[in-house]
């Protein structure tokens, strides 16, 4: 079956790529979603826009290579068509072309027609003062099938780590696994996550949450059962109460009583994912209670540590 591409900085996979954008900037220091959406957008212009800009600028490549914080190379590799930028690439070069990034990626600056537009563009103030240095963009990266509907990506436990660096990878997203579950509204961007512990009890560990992708942060209940994602913690399954609006924090709490609720600074979270459904090959124990279960838990753990003790 042939490939579409849309965006190369977004996940793909048989089909149609696609990409969310979610900016963000603080007001009375709470994250508010800003924007949505870029879907499908040509993708041949990179090279020439590139080159016109550079050119525009009276840059070597090795001076934009710099002002890019990428190797000479690259950049010819670019220009060339003979490799394609990464996203945090992508927003360096609409910011110092002073350009919009879709505007880079779909618009042919070197013809006339637009010629006064790139002039207008170079004579205007930066595009970008809104936008706050640290963290500016949040970007949501999937994979759609053959009819254009997303998959579901899962991200099992031996892909946790590489997930912090690689969750708005498109090289990363599409070589996870990904699967469908008609069950699921059509509505929303759905991720799985394979969980590690006890901390959720009576759900155990080894067991995959299903969460929907949340937009706005500011819009979830307390008590709401989410996957966070933070360099921090990594990825972890808790119920979250809502500080953003008191001090920009969210209370992350277990259902399993043996682990202490904490907080969690929102500048230090990446993604919230609301759980809505759950995987899992153990089913859950006849008329025992969490705090039973939670004691026979950690009963088996100390028996545990005491044998590895006496072993040594």
């Amino acid at each position: 079956m042939a490939q579409q591409f849309c965006p190369k900085f977004v996940g793909k996979s048989n089909g149609i790529s696609n990409l969310r954008l979610v900016l963000l900037k603080s007001v009375r220091r709470q994250p508010v979603a800003l924007g949505i959406s870029l879907l499908c957008l040509p993708f041949t212009m990179i090279n020439t826009n590139l080159k016109f800009w550079r050119r525009e600028l009276g840059l070597t490549q090795a001076q934009l290579a710099d002002k890019l914080n990428i190797k000479r190379s690259l950049v010819g590799a670019y220009e060339e068509g003979r490799a394609e930028p990464r996203l945090a690439t992508l927003v360096n070069m609409a910011r110092l072309f002073n350009i919009p990034l879709d505007s880079l990626a779909t618009t042919d600056f070197t013809k006339k027609k637009n010629a006064k537009t790139a002039a207008a563009l170079r004579e205007a103030g930066p595009l970008t003062e809104a936008l706050p240095e640290e963290k500016p963009l949040r970007v949501l990266a999937f994979t759609v099938g053959a009819d254009e509907k997303e998959n579901i990506e899962l991200v099992p436990l031996k892909a946790a780590a590489g997930y912090l660096n690689g969750y708005a990878d498109r090289e990363f997203i599409e070589e996870l696994p990904r699967f469908r579950l008609p069950m699921l509204p059509s509505t929303g961007t759905y991720r799985a996550f394979e969980i590690a512990g006890d901390s959720m009890l009576p759900l155990t560990s080894g067991t995959t949450i299903v969460g929907r992708y949340v937009d706005d942060w500011a819009t979830i209940k307390d008590g709401t059962p989410c996957i966070v994602v933070s360099q921090k913690d990594g990825i972890v399954f808790k119920r979250i109460y809502n500080k953003l609006k008191q001090n920009a924090l969210f209370g992350l709490h277990s259902d399993n009583p043996s682990y202490t609720p904490y907080d969690l600074k929102a500048e230090d979270v990446l993604e919230i994912w609301e759980a809505k459904s759950y995987i899992s090959s153990t089913f859950p124990i006849g008329g025992v209670s969490l705090e039973h279960l939670a004691g026979l838990v950690m009963d088996l753990t100390q028996q545990v540590k005491t044998m590895q003790l006496q072993r040594a």
